[in-house]
């Protein structure tokens, strides 16, 4: 149960570091571009020792696949990114994927 949780912490970690690069300005806003770093940093800590306990492959594709989907709303929701149908269908790919993964 722990490394579950180290994994979603390292997801949420991920997913804040990608935040922090659109909103870094290609590194001009200064504590967002310090923000990617930090980030990044605990997220391959949480990751790291969520591997202690998980299967890598399990565990990278969700990490991955979770992050990719919440980034996918993310910028939909707060950047108004568009949403298209071809979108929906490959995220949705993307999380039978990881499921699959998961129960393989």
């Amino acid at each position: 149960m722990t490394a579950i949780l180290y994994l979603m912490f390292a997801i949420l970690l991920e997913v804040a570091g990608i935040t922090s690069m659109k909103l870094s300005n290609g590194f001009t806003q200064l504590l967002p571009s310090i923000l990617i770093f930090i980030f990044y940093f605990f997220s391959f800590g949480f990751l790291t020792l969520s591997l202690k306990r998980l299967e890598i492959s399990t565990a990278y594709a969700v990490w991955s696949g979770l992050g990719t989907l919440l980034i996918a709303l993310i910028g939909t929701v707060f950047f108004k990114e568009p949403m298209t149908m071809i979108k929906m269908l490959s995220l949705s790919f993307i999380i039978v994927g990881v499921f699959g993964l998961r129960w393989g």
